[in-house]
């Protein structure tokens, strides 16, 4: 059992599992916030040129093969409410090409700023630098 232990809290600890339960918590607050700019902001400009229909109230009532008791709901299929998801989903979908198009671009002249300051030559091995003392020494010895 203490096996076990160790071994999932090394698997937790890896930054993989826990980069990837940051990136599932933020995706979920940032559902809310496109949820909400789909239905608060973006549905009603869009009722408005359909003559203020509301998305969500949108729906067909199917018909019953059964008689319904009284106080029964009618059976609605709510394609209002599936309109407003594939919307948010659009939407959702356009934030997120926007940020990794951003990203990328980021990415790209950075890699090209690196690409042109060029490397600074290596500096000489000791042998090197030994090698051009006796060089210059044997110039001096020769002009003199």
């Amino acid at each position: 059992m203490k096996k076990f232990v160790k071994e999932f809290r090394e698997f937790i600890n890896k930054g993989n599992v826990l980069g990837l339960a940051v990136g599932v918590i933020i995706g979920g607050a940032f559902s809310t916030i496109t949820t909400s700019l789909t239905n608060d902001i973006i549905m009603p400009i869009v009722s408005i040129f359909l003559g203020g229909v509301d998305f969500s109230s949108m729906n067909v009532t199917l018909p019953t093969f059964y008689p319904l008791a009284e106080d029964a709901a009618p059976n609605t299929l709510n394609y209002g409410s599936f309109l407003s998801a594939v919307i948010n989903f659009f939407i959702l979908a356009l934030v997120v090409f926007l940020i990794v198009k951003a990203v990328n671009k980021a990415m790209s002249l950075a890699k090209k700023e690196e690409e042109k300051a060029p490397p600074a030559p290596p500096e000489p091995s000791n042998e090197e630098k030994l090698l051009m003392e006796i060089r210059d020494l044997l110039k001096e010895r020769n002009n003199r």
